[in-house]
């Protein structure tokens, strides 16, 4: 029964991963002939001045993505997980941002945010006609609430779930005893979501390594480097730059760091209750 999951596993993670940590070793345009290089490109990149702006930039974009989706998913999770019938439609509406392209929902915000031609021009709001994404900042702040934006609904629905699973006597017995909604939410709920939260936030880290797209065609690592994160910069090494074997090292860079921090969460979560969880997922 495992056979078939552990074969694409090995086809389609392990062996690209492989192939990856050798390539980093070599230099290779993309087209041309494959030369070894050794630790050239390693060390190009590590030397690189714009490396630890970049690490920056990533983990800025995920703690500040995770600051602001952690609490508003939960809170939204526990309402919708409610028995009235309107929480049904507003959670198939609500989950709607998530099937949506990143592209095609940057380029969405980034004409909404024009400060000549978008929203707050066309509706006279003075707040919204800024230049979201021409001031440093604010265009890290623009992306953080884009990206939230389109997971928050896939979190909202993990604690939605996780929320209908906790027994509805310990709520019973707690009303029995006087206490009210939010000593039952800060008694009972989050006690019992505690694995669900750090699954989430391993999914939330994790995926904020990935981030390209999205930043690429919101604001293409601008002003600047200021949005310039570890995905972004791989793309721009390898298929800007022609640079495959630099891009593969920090290809490898961030499975690495990925790794660290998925190990720490695990760690964090007390271990297997939290890590049988999120493959529950």
């Amino acid at each position: 029964m495992v056979l078939p999951a552990l074969v694409m596993f090995v086809a389609f993670a392990v062996i690209p991963l492989i192939g990856v940590f050798a390539l980093s070793f070599t230099e290779w345009n993309g087209i041309g002939d494959i030369r070894p290089a050794g630790f050239d490109s390693w060390r190009e990149v590590l030397t690189d001045p714009g490396l630890p702006n970049a690490l920056w930039v990533t983990f800025e974009v995920m703690a500040l993505s995770w600051a602001f989706q952690t609490p508003l998913s939960l809170l939204l999770g526990v309402f919708l997980a409610g028995k009235q019938r309107y929480r049904g439609v507003l959670a198939v509406l609500f989950f709607v941002p998530l099937l949506l392209s990143q592209a095609a929902i940057a380029i969405t915000f980034k004409a909404l945010l024009d400060p000549n031609f978008g929203l707050g021009a066309g509706l006279g709001i003075d707040f919204l006609v800024q230049d979201w994404l021409g001031e440093p900042t604010l265009a890290l702040a623009t992306v953080v609430f884009v990206v939230s934006w389109q997971f928050i609904p896939f979190h909202t629905l993990i604690y939605q779930g996780a929320v209908r699973q906790i027994p509805v006597s310990l709520y019973e017995a707690a009303q029995l005893d006087g206490a009210g909604r939010l000593r039952q939410f800060f008694s009972i709920t989050l006690p019992q979501l505690k694995n669900t939260v750090i699954a989430s936030s391993t999914l939330m880290v994790i995926g904020s390594l990935t981030f390209f797209d999205l930043i690429w065609v919101l604001t293409a690592g601008g002003p600047g480097d200021a949005t310039r994160a570890l995905a972004l910069d791989m793309y721009i090494r390898g298929f800007r730059a022609n640079l495959m074997g630099p891009a593969s090292a920090i290809a490898v860079i961030l499975v690495v760091v990925g790794l660290l921090l998925a190990l720490a969460l695990r760690r964090l979560g007390g271990g297997r209750d939290a890590g049988s969880q999120l493959e529950g997922m």
